[in-house]
C-alpha cells in the first residue's frame, strides 16, 4: 500500500521540476561552443564539459606546434641580448650601448649598404671600402637594406634588428628539431647552453652575418628534412639565403644529396649512376640553394668582366690566399692555452678544438658499441656540413694565422651540437651517477665559456678586435 500514497500535487511539482531541468540544460547548449568533429563517446558533451571553460586544454592543444620553439628562441635570444647590454656594454645611455654591437665588419656592410658594391679592377692591396668592398656577400646587407627602407631606420639599426631577428630564427629552428627529434628538455637546456656559452656566440647578437647565415642553414636542413610541396618551397628560399650570405653556404647546399647517398647505403651509392632518378629531387634542391652564391658571382661578371671579384678583392685586400692542405698539416694546430688578450692565439686554439670535435663525433658514429643507425643520413649531412665549414674556413685563414677563426667555428661548433642531441635522443635514460656526472660538466664547460665570452664581449663593445 506504501507504494500507492501519493502527496497532493507531488506530479505536477515534478513535471515543472523536469521541465526546468531540461530548458536549463538546453540553454546551456546553446551557450557552449559547437563541437568539432565528434567522433568518440569521449568527445561528446557533458554537462560538465570543459569546452564552457575559457582555457580550454582542448583549445591549447590545438595551438600551433611550432609556437613553443619559437618562443623559446625568442627566450634565449632576449637574455644574449640582455646579457651583452645589461652587464658588459659601456656604461652608457642604452642607445649607445645598442650602438656599441656595431664593430669592425660591421662598418664593411654599412658601406655595402649605403653605397652599394663599389670596386676597381684589379681591387687595390689594402683596405679602403670607399675604393673596393666586394669582400662580402650580399644577403645580409641587401636584407637590413630591406629592413632600413622599410621601416625607416638608421643603417646601423638595421643591421641589429637584422642580426637579432636571425638569431631569434636560428635558435627557433634549434628547438624545432628537439622537438620533431623528442630530445628531452634535459638535453635540450644543456645543448642551448653549451651553444650559447661558446666565446664567439655574441656574434650572434652584433652586426655580423653569422646569425643570417646560421638560420638559414639550419632552415634549410629542417625544411629539406620535411614532407611536401610546400616544405620544399621553404628549403628552397632557406638555401638561397644561406649560400648568399657566405661562400660556404654554396657547398652546404649538398646537404640533401649527402642525406640521400645515406639513406641509399653504400650499395645505393655504388648503383647512383644507374638509379640517377632517384636523386634528381635532392640534385634539383641542390641547385637551387646553390643558386644565390651563383647569382652574386653573374653579377660580379656582368658588371666587372670577373665573376671571382670577391675573391680577387679577399687576396687583394686581406691577404688571402687559400691553402686546401692546411688541415693536414700538423704545423696548423696549436695545443697550449691562448692568453686572453691575445684574439690570434683563441682563433688557434679554436681550429685545433674544432678538429677535436669533428674526430669525436666521427668515433662516437663508429665505433660499434654506442653507434645508432637512425637518422644516421640526417646526422651525416649536419656532419658534412660542419666539416665543410671547418675545412673551408681553415683553409682561407692559414695564410693569416688563423685570424677570425674563433668565429668561424662557431658555425661548426653549433651544427655539431645539434646533431649530436640526435644521437643522444636515442639512449635509454642512463643511471643517476652518469646523468650527473654529464650535468656538471656542461655546467663547468658553460661557465668557463660563458666567462671568456665575457671577455670578449667587454672587449668588442669597446672597439677591440676579437675575432
Amino acid at each position: 500500500m506504501g507504494s500507492d500514497i501519493a502527496f497532493p500535487g507531488s506530479f505536477t511539482t515534478s513535471c515543472k521540476l523536469r521541465s526546468f531541468a531540461s530548458s536549463s540544460v538546453l540553454r546551456l547548449s546553446r551557450l557552449a561552443p559547437k563541437p568539432r568533429h565528434r567522433t568518440r563517446p569521449s568527445d561528446w558533451p557533458t554537462f560538465a564539459s570543459k569546452e564552457l571553460v575559457c582555457c580550454d586544454y582542448d583549445v591549447m592543444s590545438r595551438l600551433p606546434r611550432f609556437l613553443k620553439p619559437l618562443t623559446a628562441g625568442l627566450t634565449v635570444t632576449l637574455l644574449q641580448l640582455a646579457m651583452t647590454l645589461g652587464l658588459l656594454a659601456p656604461e652608457e645611455p642604452i642607445s649607445h650601448r645598442y650602438s656599441t654591437l656595431v664593430q669592425h665588419d660591421s662598418g664593411w656592410f654599412t658601406n655595402i649598404i649605403d653605397r652599394g658594391y663599389q670596386t676597381v679592377v684589379p681591387p687595390i692591396d689594402h683596405k679602403v671600402m670607399e675604393v673596393s668592398n666586394v669582400a662580402f656577400f650580399p644577403a645580409y646587407p641587401a636584407i637590413a637594406r630591406l629592413f632600413r627602407d622599410a621601416l625607416q631606420i638608421d643603417t646601423t639599426t638595421a643591421l641589429l634588428i637584422t642580426a637579432q631577428l636571425a638569431a631569434w630564427g636560428f635558435w627557433s629552428y634549434f628547438f624545432l628539431f628537439c622537438q620533431r627529434w623528442n630530445v628531452s628538455a634535459a638535453l635540450q637546456i644543456c645543448g642551448a647552453l653549451l651553444i650559447a656559452a661558446h666565446p664567439a656566440a655574441f656574434f650572434l647578437m652584433a652586426g655580423y652575418s653569422e646569425s643570417l647565415f646560421l638560420m638559414a642553414l639550419l632552415g634549410f636542413i629542417y625544411w629539406s628534412t620535411t614532407e611536401g610541396g610546400g616544405a620544399k618551397f621553404w628549403a628552397g628560399m632557406h638555401g638561397i639565403v644561406m649560400s648568399a650570405t657566405r661562400i660556404v653556404g654554396i657547398v652546404c647546399a649538398a646537404f640533401p644529396i649527402v642525406r640521400s647517398v645515406f639513406q641509399g647505403g653504400w650499395r645505393g651509392l655504388v648503383e647512383a649512376p644507374k638509379r640517377f632518378r632517384k636523386y634528381t629531387s635532392a640534385i634539383g634542391m641542390t641547385v637551387v640553394a646553390a643558386c644565390g652564391g651563383i647569382a652574386f658571382f653573374v653579377y660580379s661578371q656582368l658588371r666587372w668582366g670577373h665573376w671571382d671579384i670577391y675573391m680577387l678583392t679577399q687576396a687583394a685586400g686581406w691577404g688571402i690566399v687559400p691553402d686546401y692542405l692546411a688541415v693536414f698539416k700538423p704545423s696548423s694546430y696549436r695545443w697550449l692555452i691562448p692568453a686572453l688578450n691575445n684574439p690570434t692565439e683563441a682563433s688557434q686554439m679554436s681550429m685545433t678544438l674544432g678538429a677535436l670535435l669533428l674526430v669525436g663525433v666521427a668515433l662516437c658514429e663508429l665505433v660499434p658499441a654506442i653507434r645508432r643507425r637512425a637518422d644516421l643520413p640526417v646526422r651525416a649531412g649536419i656532419y658534412f656540413c660542419a666539416a665543410a665549414i671547418y675545412y673551408l674556413s681553415v683553409s682561407g685563414v692559414a695564410c693569416v694565422d688563423m685570424e677570425s677563426m674563433l668565429r668561424y667555428e662557431f658555425a661548426v661548433h653549433a651544427l655539431i651540437v645539434l646533431a649530436f642531441l640526435n644521437f643522444l635522443r636515442q639512449f635509454h635514460t642512463p643511471p643517476v651517477f652518469v646523468r650527473a656526472f654529464g650535468t656538471a660538466a656542461v655546467a663547468l664547460l658553460s661557465a668557463a665559456g660563458l666567462c671568456v665570452q665575457g671577455w670578449y664581449v667587454w672587449n668588442f663593445t669597446r672597439g677591440n678586435w676579437v675575432a
